[in-house]
């Protein structure tokens, strides 16, 4: 019998999966049990994704080879589609020769990895220091609260999505926040209101 190193619990939206991990080594993975009854029973759902397999795989093959080519991968995939779908994650497990539990574990342990699509705009917020110092939690709050969502979540009309990020660079101008790449500093809840509907307003 194998000692005992660690067990690392999994959560996915459908169930909680647990893998034992023994001295490193995946031995038992409900996770890869639980896709692959996924992927049978989701065929259809899968064939009507919006995002290219054939794209995603071609990423896969040029960076698998590289030292530590997970997280390369995992940011190629995010960077062209905004997120890292569900499906890929055998796709990644398959090319690394890991579980798809490790794979999940990644995704997961790092908070700037997301597995639905994003919105139309992506807000960060700015959680350092500086921001927090003036009035940051403040913002966030009202952000949270004005857009009826949490972090790493997207509103209903498919609109706006929330971020934290740890500095813009733009401490100076505290609380600070970014919205599709510009920065914005000095963000009163009623300024935060005022660039919102100015990108409602957007054609």
């Amino acid at each position: 019998m194998f000692p005992l190193v660690d067990m690392t619990l999994y959560h996915d939206s459908n169930s909680t999966i647990i893998a034992l991990i023994l001295r490193g080594e995946t031995l038992l993975s409900a996770w890869d049990c639980f896709q692959d009854q996924s992927i049978k029973t989701n065929e259809k759902t899968m064939s009507q994704s919006d995002w290219d397999k054939d794209a995603v795989t071609q990423l896969i093959d040029s960076l698998k080879d590289k030292p530590g080519a997970m997280l390369p991968i995992l940011h190629g995939i995010q960077d062209n589609l905004g997120y890292i779908p569900k499906d890929s994650v055998p796709l990644i497990a398959k090319a690394l020769n890991v579980s798809r539990a490790e794979v999940h574990g990644v995704i997961t342990f790092y908070h700037y990895f997301r597995e639905s699509p994003p919105g139309k705009h992506t807000i960060h917020l700015c959680r350092a220091e500086s921001c927090q110092s003036m009035n940051g939690p403040r913002l966030e709050a009202h952000a949270k609260a004005k857009l009826g969502i949490e972090y790493h979540e997207t509103t209903t009309d498919g609109n706006f999505s929330l971020e934290p990020v740890y500095c813009l660079g733009n401490c100076g101008c505290s609380p600070a926040m970014s919205i599709n790449g510009e920065v914005y500093g000095r963000v009163s809840p009623e300024r935060f209101d005022e660039i919102l509907d100015e990108l409602r307003g957007q054609a």
